[in-house]
């Protein structure tokens, strides 16, 4: 048992982030044969988890969740941090890598408060602050109202149950990672498209950091990391933001993977769809994914997206 941590893992303080980091620890041990002892978990509070009464995209977007991590990663004071990869910025620093993608858990996201989209009563209130969720509701069901709820896992519960919506949606992954398998009502994911990069917890650490690179590489997950990496850079293709409503799937089938996207109006009245097969680590397809979907795009869908070229 070492006298001092191996690595130090930095992680927001939230309970789904914990058990992300508690995940990552106890496969880090599994892969080196470590004690526990060998994995320091370090806390850290979060922007995004301080302010929860207003939208991401008005207080800053993604970065509320990687600012403070990444700054104790650049001082040295953590040695890998451990995200959601679907709350991580599309571009990143050159200096910190993506050093690993675990195995990917539940794409799919959970309704609460009813049993189907088609169930829901009409009028009733939805709560939802991603846009995503909220434009794909609204292009299913325009009778329903929409209402902004931020916050944790039980946060938004306990809101639900207070009255403050009549339903809302939770991810899959991470009810099933805080051991509430049980709650909610699984929707199809190839029906109800998922986020980009939904349900895969990634590990990032300095780009020069060769010590951490190699200790973290034991548990990359190649298949997961592809999926990722393709859905991430159809983010940067689009230039997409936490404002901008899109949806994505990855089906890995031997090397090759089916990308399934759709871009949205807020309001939900557009949708653009499309689809692309391609090799796994083929990082031109996703591009010209995204460059379709937004050429196909009226002017209501594309003024919420960055792409210029």
């Amino acid at each position: 048992m070492p006298d001092t941590p191996l690595i130090r893992l930095g992680t927001r303080r939230s309970p789904l982030a914990m058990a992300q980091a508690h995940e990552a620890r106890a496969r880090l041990c599994a892969a080196h044969g470590w004690d526990e002892s060998a994995v320091e978990l370090v806390p850290v509070v979060a922007s995004g988890d301080r302010i929860q009464d207003r939208p991401l995209a008005e207080i800053g977007g993604k970065a509320l969740w990687t600012r403070e991590l990444d700054q104790w990663l650049m001082e040295d004071r953590i040695d890998a941090a451990v995200h959601s990869m679907k709350d991580v910025e599309t571009l990143r620093p050159e200096e910190i890598a993506i050093a690993a993608i675990l195995p990917r858990a539940d794409k799919a996201d959970r309704l609460l408060g009813a049993d189907t989209i088609a169930a829901i009563p009409a009028g009733a209130r939805v709560g939802t602050s991603a846009p995503r969720r909220a434009a794909q509701l609204l292009h299913a069901r325009p009778d329903l109202e929409v209402v902004g709820i931020r916050g944790n896992v039980a946060t938004r519960m306990g809101k639900l149950a207070a009255g403050e919506a009549d339903a809302t949606f939770l991810a899959a992954a991470g009810l099933d990672r805080l051991g509430e398998d049980d709650i909610g009502i699984r929707l199809d994911p190839a029906q109800w498209l998922p986020a980009p990069a939904q349900a895969a917890i990634g590990i990032e650490c300095r780009s020069a950091d060769t010590r951490v690179r190699d200790i973290l590489a034991a548990i990359d997950d190649a298949p997961s990391h592809a999926e990722v990496a393709a859905e991430r850079r159809l983010l940067e293709g689009l230039g997409g933001s936490c404002s901008s409503p899109i949806a994505a799937l990855t089906l890995t089938q031997g090397d090759r993977i089916r990308l399934t996207a759709a871009i949205f109006s807020p309001d939900g009245k557009v949708r653009i769809g499309g689809e692309s097969e391609f090799a796994a680590g083929d990082r031109i397809a996703p591009l010209e994914l995204a460059r379709d979907l937004l050429a196909r795009a009226p002017a209501a869908v594309t003024e919420h997206f960055g792409y210029t070229s």
